[in-house]
């Protein structure tokens, strides 16, 4: 089998709802994605290993669930250091093993350093090259790029490792359009910034037409978050609020990728996935959404940052015509973090211990070989307060007495003073997650538990050699667990 060429299209922020193949109120008609859906595979049951977005990232390209990082909660902003490990394989370093050629276009928020005119870490000198970004710790050939989501400054173009244009003012904004303050480089114009990086992005795929070696374009989109910026063109398209045009928006960017691997005459043999860091945020407004009749979480609950459905089960559909049947669609529960043991499957490699630890390969899926047997044994979930859920089947077990995130109830609030520690849902009987029967079923909550204390103590939730995991030993919110 000749070597599949690979490009991996990252929404931020986009909830399952969000995509009308997948949500049959869907009031935002996502035509190119359910073109998407129709020429290749649409999961149901996919999930980001966290409910915000460098938390995921990180999975996506290392193969290892976030947790087990430095990070224990939070997002990183733009003047922190890289959070991928030196030496770390990324699945950018891995496939270039396998000579692939390599690119990152869009937004990055796993961490760089910026060159400093001093101790202060918001002291850049927009001269110096960057150290320990996408292609070093991320191990990619090329980037053109954002440190971070499009409201996170400072807000200038890298390309490699050099700012493209120094900073000439300092700008923010409010609203669906909310930016913070920050220096914003000379060429750098937010409402700009998406139709740039397509543009980039498909010039990049036209110019691997006829080329010797395959490739991976990790296109990572800063789309539909904030600032919700939708150009004129899609201003009002959707029939929803700003929002919905900028979900629009996104979905004509896929149209556009599809189109320029057409052009360059190698849609065949390139696996297409489209999918999204997490679930939607409430910025875009979810009482004037749920009044045209639109819910961006579909029928789960909570949204972005929450342990809860919303926070984490995000759109997945995978196109590659030449080995996946039109049409198919999986409730098999897979996790983002899956791309690195996929890759390995397709070259039928054997990942060293230390590598993907917690990634599973979803190709006996995608070939339409997979049995009875469920592809992973259990995929753990995590919040933005660092709250942690495991699934098993049927059944997730939450470690925290409320949404772990910013819907109700809160942490940290007078709502979860009175609720039980932990949550289990049967989520066969209640997808909604409101009956928490952690009291009916013991022997469940007892299971889940171990295997949740195996999976931390083992620095991984695949077969093989325990490795270890980074920062502090044990996480506050499963202190209580790992003690019994």
């Amino acid at each position: 089998m000749k070597k599949p060429n690979i490009v991996y299209i990252l929404a931020d922020d986009m909830g399952y709802g969000d995509v009308s193949c997948l949500n049959e109120a869907s009031k935002i008609k996502t035509v190119n994605l359910d073109r998407m859906s129709r020429e290749g595979i649409v999961f149901h049951d996919a999930h980001s290993s966290s409910a915000v977005c460098t938390p995921s990232r990180y999975s996506i390209l290392t193969g290892r669930y976030n947790w087990r990082s430095e990070l224990k909660a939070g997002v990183l902003f733009g003047y922190d250091k890289a959070m991928i490990e030196e030496n770390r394989e990324t699945v950018a370093s891995y496939l270039k093993r396998h000579d692939y050629n390599s690119a990152c276009i869009g937004k990055w928020h796993l961490g760089w350093e910026w060159g400093l005119n001093s101790d202060d870490p918001q002291d850049i000198n927009f001269h110096a090259p960057i150290k320990n970004g996408p292609t070093t710790r991320g191990g990619f050939d090329y980037f053109y790029g954002i440190i971070a989501s499009l409201d996170i400054p400072p807000y200038v173009y890298v390309e490699n490792d050099l700012i493209t244009a120094v900073p000439d003012r300092e700008t923010e904004n409010s609203g669906k359009q909310f930016w913070r303050k920050g220096p914003t480089g000379a060429d750098f114009i937010h409402e700009d910034v998406l139709p740039n990086f397509t543009d980039r992005a498909c010039k990049y795929i036209e110019a691997q037409a006829g080329a010797e070696n395959p490739f991976f374009l990790y296109f990572s989109l800063p789309s539909p978050h904030t600032p919700i910026l939708p150009t004129a063109e899609f201003v009002g398209k959707s029939g929803t609020n700003e929002y919905g045009d900028f979900c629009l928006m996104t979905d004509d960017v896929v149209g556009q990728v599809m189109a320029a691997l057409d052009k360059a005459g190698i849609a065949d043999n390139t696996i297409l996935v489209f999918t999204s860091d997490n679930g939607c945020s409430p910025m875009a407004d979810f009482a004037e959404l749920a009044a045209c009749g639109h819910n961006p979480s579909y029928v789960f609950r909570g949204h972005k940052a929450d342990i809860y459905e919303g926070g984490h089960r995000i759109p997945l559909l995978i196109r590659w015509p030449e080995q996946i049947r039109p049409g198919i669609e999986s409730d098999d529960t897979v996790c983002l973090a899956d791309l690195m043991a996929t890759c390995a499957e397709i070259f039928d490699d054997e990942l060293p211990d230390s590598v993907g630890e917690d990634s599973v390969s979803n190709l006996p899926v995608w070939l339409g070989t997979q049995g009875d047997e469920p592809l992973r044994e259990a995929t753990v979930h995590h919040s933005i307060n660092g709250s942690f859920s495991i699934r098993q089947g049927r059944w997730k077990l939450e470690f925290c007495p409320g949404s772990g995130g910013w819907s109700y109830p809160r942490p940290e609030s007078d709502e979860i003073k009175d609720l039980p520690p932990i949550q289990l849902y049967d989520l066969d009987a209640d997808i909604g997650e409101r009956e928490n029967v952690q009291d009916k079923y013991p022997e469940i909550v007892n299971h889940l538990t171990t295997l949740m204390t195996k999976y931390v103590r083992e620095g991984r939730s695949t077969p093989g050699t325990p490795q270890p995991n980074n920062g502090p030993k044990y996480w506050p919110q499963l202190n209580w667990m790992m003690k019994k």
